[in-house]
């Protein structure tokens, strides 16, 4: 294009308008504006913007430019498709475009082509889904709860079950190249790129198809569900990597989603395109799909020119729970603040949403956990922590993430809820923390748990003694009734063993690991006082047990009274207040 046209776009265009699309903006001063720099990680903003002289610079990596060179960048396109692309924005026609080569010239004209080959195919869904063919894609939606405003919406439409139909009608106006660059059609021949070489033959047939669009909401990509799945028929079919899509680059509906995310500070990152439909078209706006490919670092930088605050809400299954944990790695690491929110009867947001309804949904978008929490909960029900080895375990799961939070602040937190909640000395484990990273570790030691206290080894000893003994009976009594008070010690399975069964004749077999029986065995091989002096200690150690108790749940309670606060639930904060004076009553009297 003419150099003088590029001149007129560049004054005409207002720089701050464009980067804002792509960087969070706040003014700093009567012409210039800052914000975190999208070429390199940052926590504090060192990205400046000066509104007058139209020039963008970052002090901290030291990239500089005027409007067209932050596209360049962002968009990794040449000049010439950063010059179309600001003119567009700032809504200035385009000339007839001049190209450096022929080369060029055709790149260009592909990647236009297949645009206009993905609009086409779009329209041509659209209106297949109105024939007599779609009857059963049109009972699928009813099904889903899909509305009419929703098809016109997110632009869903029918693949016919037809081979060659639409591959003939877009024979009509596109060429050959354009059609098999394009990912919609497919062949039994390949080339080493992976384009089709022999006849072409439509690649989705007899499905409900959902455009993927990228940022400008021009459809790059289809995803299509079968209306009739079976072993060899995969429920769910995408359009593969082509020169306009790379699946993990792309967060579907980042065209409709990124006003609303801008405007509320948040992301809510679900699973599928159902997920994300519903609960778009419920009202709650800032929402994005990973589309059931794995979350991406290049789908981070993405999300980070538009928020640093994400909400995860994948489906609860396994394959779910696994991609939550990496999203949540991959965001953590970039210094997002990052909850999770798990639904009720675990239920994907599409059906609560129809189920519950959006009020329903909305509710649990409040309760969200801070991810440390959802990690430890998930530490605690992958290793319940009733025994040494299940509480190193639970911490090695733990270490990673706590290692990837950038704030030592955050970090010492997430230690003290880890430590609460697993039932671990805080300074034990703070130090096996320390020297797994001094040591590059990639876990704890095995013995990175808390030493037996004399309180167990009492509680031990008394339920040791023969049966109908008068500290067995205490001990066994007690401790039945009140589960919560030995809860989360290393001695627990010990505890809850001997004191809900008879001793076997063999007492080490009521040790369920090897490292319990190790410590059985030597409360059984010390010499101990008599039976009277036992009775009167048992009390001391249940009192001393009961106490530990409350103080855990004290602690529990000021970390979740907290977070209520966060989350601004007046309600729960009230509810747990109130414990919290009963539990601190119980504490004065003891």
């Amino acid at each position: 294009m003419a150099d003088d046209f590029a001149q007129l776009v560049k004054r005409q265009a207002d720089i701050v308008k464009i980067v804002e699309e792509y960087v969070r903006l706040r003014k700093s001063g009567a012409q210039n504006y800052s914000g975190l720099c999208p070429f390199h990680k940052e926590k504090s903003p060192s990205f400046s913007v000066n509104a007058v002289h139209g020039y963008f610079y970052c002090f901290g990596c030291h990239e500089k430019g005027d409007v067209f060179t932050f596209v360049m960048k962002l968009e990794n396109v040449g000049f010439p498709e950063a010059l179309r692309i600001v003119a567009q924005k700032a809504g200035i026609p385009l000339p007839k475009r001049d190209f450096s080569s022929a080369e060029e010239a055709r790149e260009a004209g592909l990647r236009r082509q297949l645009l206009d080959v993905h609009e086409a195919a779009t329209q041509y869904f659209q209106a297949a889904l109105n024939s007599p063919m779609a009857a059963r894609a049109r009972e699928y939606m009813s099904s889903r709860g899909i509305t009419p405003e929703t098809v016109q919406r997110f632009r869903i439409g029918f693949a016919p079950d037809d081979f060659n139909h639409m591959r003939d009608e877009l024979r009509k106006h596109f060429s050959e190249e354009v059609l098999r660059a394009s990912g919609l059609f497919t062949s039994k021949e390949q080339d080493q790129q992976g384009l089709p070489t022999g006849n072409l033959y439509a690649r989705f047939r007899n499905r409900v198809t959902f455009p993927i669009c990228n940022e400008q909401g021009k459809v790059i990509a289809f995803t299509a569900r079968a209306l009739l799945p079976d072993e060899k028929t995969p429920k769910y079919l995408n359009s593969p990597e082509t020169a306009l899509y790379t699946k993990g680059q792309v967060l579907f509906n980042l065209d409709k989603a990124k006003a609303a995310i801008r405007a509320q500070d948040y992301a809510l990152l679900v699973e599928g395109q159902m997920d994300c439909i519903s609960v778009f078209m419920a009202g709650i706006q800032p929402v994005l799909a990973t589309s059931g490919t794995a979350f991406t670092e290049a789908q981070v930088r993405l999300l980070s020119r538009f928020t640093k605050r994400v909400v995860v809400n994948f489906d609860p299954d396994t394959a779910g729970a696994t991609a939550a944990e990496k999203s949540i790695a991959l965001l953590t690491e970039e210094d997002f603040e990052v909850k999770v929110v798990t639904l009720d009867g675990g239920l994907d947001p599409d059906r609560f949403v129809r189920e519950q309804g959006i009020q329903a949904y909305g509710a649990a978008l409040r309760k969200a956990k801070r991810h440390s929490d959802y990690l430890i909960e998930r530490a605690q029900t992958l290793f319940p922590p009733r025994s040494p080895e299940a509480k190193v375990k639970a911490v090695n799961y733990l270490l990673p993430h706590i290692r990837r939070v950038p704030s030592a602040i955050q970090r010492d937190e997430f230690i003290t809820d880890a430590a609460q909640k697993l039932g671990i000395d805080f300074s034990i484990l703070r130090q096996e923390m320390r020297q797994a990273a001094a040591h590059r570790l990639g876990s704890v030691r095995q013995n990175a748990t808390a030493p037996v206290s004399e309180t167990e080894r009492l509680l031990l000893r008394a339920l040791l003694q023969a049966e109908g003994s008068a500290a067995r009976r205490v001990a066994s009594e007690q401790l039945m009734a009140n589960p919560r008070w030995y809860e989360g010690l290393t001695t627990a399975p010990l505890l809850e063993q001997l004191a809900n069964a008879p001793i076997p004749s063999n007492p080490l077999e009521a040790a369920p690991e090897p490292a319990l029986a190790e410590i059985l065995a030597k409360v059984l091989s010390e010499v101990h006082s008599s039976d009277d002096t036992l009775e009167k200690d048992l009390q001391g150690a249940l009192n001393t047990l009961h106490w530990s108790s409350l103080e855990r749940r004290k602690r529990e309670l000021g970390s979740m009274i907290a977070e209520a606060t966060r989350r601004g639930d007046t309600s729960m904060v009230g509810k747990l207040t109130e414990e919290l004076m009963v539990i601190s009553r119980q504490l004065r009297e003891l």
